[in-house]
């Protein structure tokens, strides 16, 4: 029988997020794919340096320490390389001690539509275009960006979101660019009672609950946090479409506007997601943080 991935958290991952590609990418665009090309086969023994989400698929992959028979989490490569210059990034897999072990090589095309032939929960990448063309097809998908300082070493995994165009739809935000604070306020108190629709990270928050429901809440090797420019009284919505998706949040963080960055060191976030890429700009100085291109401030 076809192996599936029924239970099994799966995040599909570049090979540029996963690994420092820079100086790769800097060959690429002065001198050509063909430079390119010799350059990582000249150099597929050298380990490769971690890129921005190193620290998070490691700390992932680590959870299947204790189910080895049936893995908890499912890391899939997926890469602009083709196999040939793919092999230096599989080198340094290996090196690493990283449990994965399938792989789309795409050969310069984009590699998006195999993150859903996969069935991956979650896709992370450096490059804009394929991050929104998975986006615009229903995958939850983020541009990570490396943090400037060291990454959090706790063994707790933590993912931190951002809620309007993120975990829900953009709705509100659309009449908060619309209308202003005061219109968005009266509108989300009126709707207060009505489930917000689901955002691109809905399925994804979804699935990391899933795999929290397998472990007591004190010993959970996963916390959530909704980290949100809301304050009270639009913080009923959100509560109440929590409760109606019968999705757990750890922490909920309504900050009414205040800079999210000394909240997300606070928390210790592993990555943060968020719409807004000034947000992303001022925390990545201390988190690896991905933005997600979707909703009216995107377009």
């Amino acid at each position: 029988m076809p192996i599936e991935f029924n239970d099994t958290l799966v995040i599909a991952i570049s090979s540029t997020a996963l690994f420092d590609l820079a100086e790769s990418h800097r060959i690429y665009v002065e001198s050509g794919v063909d430079s390119y090309a010799q350059y990582q086969i000249d150099h597929e023994d050298e380990l490769l340096k971690p890129g921005a989400a190193f620290g998070l698929v490691k700390k992932l992959l680590s959870l299947n320490e204790t189910h080895k028979d049936t893995p908890r989490v499912e890391v899939i490569l997926l890469s602009r390389n083709s196999a040939d210059t793919g092999l230096r990034v599989f080198n340094s897999i290996e090196s690493h001690s990283l449990q994965i072990t399938r792989a789309a090589f795409t050969s310069g095309n984009s590699p998006y539509l195999y993150a859903e032939a996969f069935g991956a929960h979650l896709f992370l990448s450096t490059n804009p275009k394929d991050v929104m063309q998975a986006i615009n097809a229903g995958i939850a998908a983020a541009t990570i960006v490396s943090p400037t300082q060291a990454n959090n070493d706790s063994d707790i995994i933590k993912f931190a979101f951002d809620g309007d165009a993120v975990l829900f739809s953009d709705e509100a935000e659309q009449i908060f660019q619309q209308g202003g604070l005061e219109e968005f306020t009266r509108s989300e108190k009126k709707s207060a009672q009505k489930p917000l629709e689901g955002g691109p990270f809905k399925t994804f928050l979804s699935a990391l609950h899933k795999l929290q429901k397998e472990f007591t809440q004190e010993n959970c090797p996963i916390r959530t946090a909704l980290v949100t420019a809301r304050s009270a009284p639009a913080h009923e919505r959100v509560i109440r479409t929590l409760r109606y998706w019968d999705i757990r949040i750890d922490e909920a963080l309504f900050l009414g506007g205040m800079d999210k960055t000394k909240f997300l060191k606070a928390f210790g976030a592993d990555v943060f997601f968020d719409d807004q890429e000034g947000h992303i700009e001022r925390a990545k100085g201390h988190i690896p943080s991905g933005h997600v291109p979707n909703g009216v401030i995107n377009e």
